[in-house]
């Protein structure tokens, strides 16, 4: 039986465990202290300020999404983004993290170009993709990923 997911809430910041099997059978998790839906199908927002509880302490790799409002690129990215967060639910968590907004996590990682994507374990990055790139080069850097981490 696969782990619970642990989701965040955004309205009132509360760690729920959701059941995988429950996510795989389309039921939308909503939170339990506060009752507001929980984002499973979407990326989850970073900031400086929440990067340790959603990224470094994810049980699950990550690819994180590094962007700004006013890159195109970025915004051409965004579609497949939200794509490969719903395709790989239970395998990886995707976050984005906007480096205007959070310039603290964005030079932890040197990012000097974007978009970049992050593919993070236990909060260490294992692979950086820069530039726009097809899904299926993502979707295959972050398979190997998720071979690496399961092979620890």
């Amino acid at each position: 039986m696969p782990d619970p997911q642990l989701i965040r809430c955004p309205a009132c910041g509360a760690t729920n465990r959701v059941p995988q099997e429950k996510i795989e059978q389309g039921l939308e998790p909503i939170c339990g202290r506060c009752k507001t839906p929980l984002p499973i199908n979407k990326p989850v927002d970073v900031t400086d300020a929440t990067f340790s509880a959603e990224v470094e302490s994810s049980a699950l790799p990550v690819l994180l999404d590094m962007w700004a409002a006013w890159c195109g690129p970025c915004r051409m990215m965004a579609p497949m983004i939200d794509e490969l967060a719903t395709e790989m639910i239970g395998r990886v968590r995707v976050a984005k993290l906007n480096v205007d907004e959070n310039p603290v996590t964005a030079n932890r990682f040197n990012v000097r170009s974007i978009p970049t994507l992050l593919v993070l374990n236990a909060g260490r990055e294992v692979d950086r993709i820069v530039g726009v790139q097809p899904k299926s080069e993502i979707t295959r850097r972050l398979d190997q990923a998720i071979a690496r981490g399961a092979a620890r």
